[in-house]
């Protein structure tokens, strides 16, 4: 066992193996078993959450390989404990953990809907699109319990506000009856990422996420309700579910995508060895290979961060997953320019005491 490895029994139902001090932590704390058997009286983790008051609710970006310049995230930290989630490393602005402690010691926004109907009210604010989904699940599984996600597209759909959703959660197809009249007017398509096929994979490498079934299924439910659903095959990991890309497309448009995306793993600051840790935790035979493979699609590094290529990689193997994507969703129809929402019918609604217009 490594060092920061936490047992077995302690982590069960999470995805990364260690609890590594966040990055800006003075000092780092490793569990040691001293003699007398006290790891054994460590108690499992369990999830904590903790109200935050944001002063902003919108997140603003100009990255030039990213299709939207805003989202909003109402939860930080995520349960579902995907090893391999690129939002993982934000934890440390916390003072936490990008391992465990992302996936127990959650954060949540109550007055995130207040926000941002006051944020969508200010005369100078221009519509286009909002993301969610971006950083952190908005389906995660506390939003059974706090709903901030349903909450959030109430207000959006009082304002005839466009949103782009991406989860990996059946529970979005809780909120059909609010997406449903939101896409006839144009407003919202919704994104399910689909990362394998193979239950045993998916549970070790998102083990509190909706089954792969489970997705296909949730496809299934929103475009039958007539809401646009496309599917995500993110991310692909060379030579553990890069082989998946042709059934995941096959299976999502028989479920009904229309439209389908892929994003190659990525490893930016502490993900890279916690995702090395899982590897060699669930699949020591494969860590070297897998490694060899990610560094060979970023310039011989475990991640490039320049903008294009970081979601992509380059080189031979970047190249061959490109086209076999390219190819598959050609032939399934699941290419094109893709669905643009509208921002026509954005309007402020009048808030309490407020003379209604005339016209």
């Amino acid at each position: 066992m490594l060092p920061c490895t936490v047992d077995s029994d302690r982590r069960r139902g999470r995805g990364a193996v260690s609890n590594a001090a966040g990055r800006f932590e003075p000092a780092a704390r490793i569990p040691f078993d001293d003699g007398w058997e006290s790891l054994e009286d460590l108690p499992p983790f369990l999830t904590q959450v903790t109200e935050e008051r944001a002063r902003t609710v919108i997140t603003r970006n100009q990255s030039p390989d990213i299709a939207f310049d805003r989202s909003i995230n109402a939860y930080r930290g995520c349960e579902h404990g995907c090893i391999y989630c690129f939002a993982r490393p934000t934890h440390a602005y916390q003072g936490l953990s990008a391992g465990i402690d992302f996936e127990t010691r959650l954060f949540v926004k109550p007055d995130a809907p207040e926000l941002l109907a006051r944020e969508l009210s200010h005369p100078s604010y221009k519509p286009r699109t909002i993301a969610m989904g971006t950083n952190t699940d908005p389906y995660q599984p506390i939003e059974r319990q706090w709903e901030i996600t349903r909450k959030l597209l109430h207000v959006l759909n009082d304002f005839g506000h466009p949103v782009g959703i991406v989860t990996k959660s059946g529970l979005v197809a809780r909120d059909i009856d609010i997406l449903k009249p939101m896409a006839e007017r144009g407003l919202v398509k919704v994104a399910i990422s689909i990362t394998t096929l193979d239950h045993k994979l998916s549970r070790l490498m998102e083990p509190r996420a909706a089954s792969p079934m489970r997705r296909l299924e949730t496809i299934r439910r929103l475009t039958d309700a007539g809401i646009p659903t496309a599917v995500l095959t993110a991310p692909l990991i060379p030579a553990l579910n890069d082989m998946e890309i042709e059934r995941i497309l096959d299976s999502a448009k028989a479920a009904g995508a229309t439209e389908a995306g892929y994003v190659t793993l990525r490893l930016p600051l502490e993900i890279a060895d916690l995702f090395r840790e899982w590897l060699v935790a669930h699949f020591p035979d494969k860590a070297r290979h897998v490694f060899s493979l990610v560094r060979e699609m970023h310039g011989g590094r475990d991640y490039d961060s320049t903008f294009g290529s970081r979601g992509r990689g380059t080189g031979p193997y970047a190249w061959t997953i490109g086209r076999r994507f390219e190819i598959a969703a050609r032939r399934l129809g699941l290419v094109g320019r893709g669905l643009k929402l509208t921002t026509e019918h954005f309007r402020k609604p009048p808030q309490p005491g407020e003379q209604l217009s005339l016209f």
